[in-house]
């Protein structure tokens, strides 16, 4: 089994598809009002949204983008305008980490993580 597709609710489709393609990903179905769908840099993933008129209810949703050059990445998106909680830190799972949310304030993690990601010491 391979998880290469994640689909989240969206409150404003315009404005999202804005986001993530100033995020880095490449905008491929455009479906409007209520579907968009998007390629990931690197492999085969996408990432969908889905117009919804309200969000669903608990601690919402944490999505992870890998980027190998993540300091490099995140200065790339400040410089758009982006604004991060965390900027990249290493964290006790020895992942290199850096926080922001997206409009609706999912928390989207920019992360690095090599060899353990899968096999952590």
């Amino acid at each position: 089994m391979n998880l290469n597709q994640i689909t989240i609710p969206s409150l404003n489709m315009e404005k999202y598809i804005l986001f993530y393609q100033e995020l880095g990903l490449k905008f491929i179905v455009k479906s409007l009002p209520h579907y968009a769908r998007f390629k990931c840099q690197a492999g085969n993933s996408t990432f969908s949204l889905y117009q919804v008129d309200q969000l669903p209810m608990g601690n919402g949703i944490i999505i992870y983008f890998k980027c190998d050059n993540l300091d490099h990445y995140v200065n790339e998106l400040l410089g758009k305008g982006f604004e991060f909680e965390e900027l990249p830190n290493y964290k006790n799972w020895l992942w290199h980490e850096a926080h922001t949310k997206d409009l609706d304030e999912n928390h989207l993690i920019l992360y690095y993580a090599g060899e353990n990601r899968l096999n952590s010491p």
